[in-house]
């Protein structure tokens, strides 16, 4: 096994935690933040944009079962990146 990882921001984790692991290959996605200035932070606090910090997803993956182009591009076909603070269901920052 040859295992990677990559870090994707598409608004809501849980959708796109959900997405991620129903896909051979993927062995662990696990949600958190990036960047944001504010220390122990919660949910609720990111939620509301007052920390500036992004949701995103670890994927740890199996290079030899699923490659980073086709993560790639699961995360265009599902993530609008022309659409400011909206991404499907999820409205907001």
């Amino acid at each position: 096994m040859s295992e990677s990882k990559a870090i994707f921001g598409s608004g809501c984790f849980w959708c796109v935690e959900a997405m991620y692991k129903q896909l051979k290959g993927v062995i662990e996605v696990l949600p958190g933040y990036s960047g944001g200035d504010v220390a122990n932070h919660s949910y609720s606090q990111v939620c509301a944009g007052s920390t500036g910090h992004a949701e995103v997803v670890r994927i740890s993956y199996d290079q030899e079962l699923i490659d980073f182009t086709h993560l790639l591009n699961i995360f265009f076909k599902t993530h609008d990146i022309t659409s400011l603070n909206w991404q499907g269901d999820d409205v907001g920052t």
